[in-house]
């Protein structure tokens, strides 16, 4: 189990909780109207169900300890801007994965997924004690192996035919990890300076 309590992560600009139930309404204007976020996403959200069916899923993965998903807030402009998650969590060899993140379009590119990772990040690294965040992606995806590999992010390499995409096919997907080293000495440095 990650916590006991729930996890809030915030700064000037951003807040993290923990994505609730009653986070629907906050969330389904993204599914209805901004079909492209979802584009390489493996989880594809089009309709009510699948958002109700997403976020009841996250519920139960964060009860049996296996993940963490939050909802982000963007405070500057007091809206709900998305969600990302802590996955694949493993305490016992002081790992995890950061990922299954999105952002409705007029957040994407703004200050707002570099705060964010800088709190997750801080609190992997920090509060967790982690030796050890992965990040993985579809290779084919551009903007998000850039915005990883701007906050400090070291490519490893690539899965070949990885997993299942949404439409049938299969991707590549590039693996990127920060180690705790890398964070205390020029990561952490690296982000605050970009917030």
């Amino acid at each position: 189990m990650l916590s006991e309590t729930p996890v809030i992560l915030e700064n000037e600009k951003v807040l993290l909780r923990p994505l609730e139930m009653s986070d629907f309404d906050n969330l389904i204007s993204f599914v209805i109207n901004e079909p492209d976020i979802w584009k390489y996403n493996l989880v594809p959200l089009r309709t009510k169900e699948e958002l109700t069916k997403y976020i009841a899923d996250t519920i139960d993965a964060r009860n049996s300890g296996k993940e963490y998903a939050f909802i982000v807030f963007d405070k500057v402009k007091n809206k709900f801007a998305g969600s990302t998650r802590f996955y694949d969590i493993q305490l016992q060899n002081k790992s995890l994965q950061l990922g299954y993140t999105w952002y409705g379009k007029e957040f994407q590119g703004t200050y707002l997924n570099k705060n964010c990772k800088y709190l997750l990040l801080e609190y992997a690294f920090e509060t967790l004690g982690l030796e050890r965040v992965e990040f993985r992606a579809d290779n084919d995806n551009e903007r998000s192996k850039k915005a990883m590999l701007s906050i400090g992010c070291v490519a490893e390499g690539i899965l070949r035919n990885h997993l299942p995409t949404a439409t049938g096919g299969r991707r590549d997907s590039i693996i990127l990890s920060i180690l705790k080293n890398e964070w205390h000495d020029k990561v952490k440095n690296l982000l605050s300076q970009k917030i």
